[in-house]
This record gives structure tokens, C-alpha cells and sequence, in this order.
């Protein structure tokens, strides 16, 4: 980082950028992040966001309360993580996804952040499972895994391996069987939303 100090340009220590860079934190997302974070989505899955089967659980819902997160680096907006009420062949449980970062602040552990934040947000919550459509290698050493998954559907096609599931408390998804349904909150201002500030995930 630069600091400017009588017109000269001097490089700050790194062990000063902890005082001088804001730091990223993590908080509820704000009515005022949903252009940001539409954006941030944008970026990181464009348009075909919209065609996932997973989205076909979100659609015109509600996040589940208190799991809707931003990570902020200063006021932007650089990372962004919602879970959804779900209903998992007739468990409750919660949908997680998507989870975005900012390529600007990618391999600075915001994913990590946001994810510990969220898994620890829904176990006081009183969440017993979340399932999720998404990479095994990144969401396995947080404790998902395909075997809470193979006697569960979802509403549309999807790449099994990456089709995941995590039992908070021990043995929440051993009855979990069928097709998973979205039971949240429908998202009234959504149906209202000119189409190109519709919500998605």
C-alpha cells in the first residue's frame, strides 16, 4: 500500500497495512447491497446464474432470517452469502448458495469468512442440515458431504458430486428422502421488481 507523506510516495510496512487498509467484515445484508451484490453475482456466474436448478429454490423467497450476509471492505460491497428455509424430503433444513467474492478480494479467506460465519449463524439458530449444489473440494473440509445427499432430489437437473449435504446435528438427514422443496418466506417485493432489478441468487 502507498502513503503519501510531504509529495513523496513511500511503501507502507506490512505489518502497518492492518492499521492503514480497512478491514473486511462480515454483516446482515442491507436493503442498500442489493445492486452490489447483483452486480457481484453477475460477475462471478453471469446470466446463467438464473437457469440453475438450485435457483428454482430461491425464486421469489425470502432468505432465512438472519442468514443473509455481506462481507464489506470498508462500505463495498466484496462478498455475499444466503441460506433459504428448505424442506429435504421431508426434513427441515436450509439451502445454502450462493456464495460470491469479489475477484479483487479472492484468496484473502473472505469465502471462509462468510462460510464459518454462516455455519456458526445456523447452529445457534437451531438449524439441524443445509444442502448445497457446489464444488466437493472447497465445501468437504467445512463438513459436507455426497453421502448425506443420494436419497434426495432436486427440482431439476443437477451434478450429482456436486450435490452436498451436512447434518448439524448428528443424524438430521438419515430419514431425508425425495425432492427437496423450498418453504420459505415468498419475497413479496420481488413479483412488484421491474425485471431488471429482479432478485437472484
Amino acid at each position: 500500500m502507498t502513503l503519501i507523506s510531504n509529495e513523496m510516495q513511500i511503501q507502507a510496512p506490512g505489518a502497518l497495512q492492518a492499521f492503514v487498509t480497512p478491514a473486511i467484515h462480515i454483516v446482515d445484508e442491507s436493503a442498500a447491497d442489493v445492486h452490489a451484490r447483483e452486480s457481484l453475482l453477475d460477475e462471478a456466474f453471469g446470466a446463467a446464474r438464473f437457469e440453475k436448478t438450485a435457483q428454482r429454490l430461491r425464486d421469489s423467497r425470502l432468505p432465512a432470517p438472519g442468514l443473509a450476509l455481506a462481507a464489506k471492505d470498508g462500505d463495498a460491497l466484496v462478498g455475499t452469502l444466503r441460506m433459504w428455509s428448505i424442506e429435504a424430503g421431508g426434513v427441515p433444513a436450509l439451502l445454502l448458495g450462493p456464495l460470491a467474492v469479489a475477484k479483487s478480494c479472492r484468496s484473502r479467506g473472505v469465502g471462509r469468512r462468510l462460510m464459518a460465519e454462516a455455519l456458526f449463524r445456523a447452529f445457534v439458530a437451531g438449524h439441524k442440515a443445509i444442502l448445497l449444489v457446489g464444488d466437493a473440494p472447497y465445501y468437504e473440509p467445512f463438513g459436507f458431504t455426497r453421502r448425506h445427499t443420494v436419497d434426495l432430489s432436486l427440482p431439476g437437473p443437477v451434478d450429482e458430486g456436486r450435490f452436498l449435504g451436512l447434518e448439524i446435528e448428528k443424524g438430521a438427514l438419515t430419514e431425508a428422502k425425495g425432492l427437496v422443496k423450498a418453504t420459505g418466506a415468498l419475497d413479496l417485493l420481488a413479483h412488484r421488481s421491474a425485471p431488471e432489478y429482479r432478485y437472484a441468487a
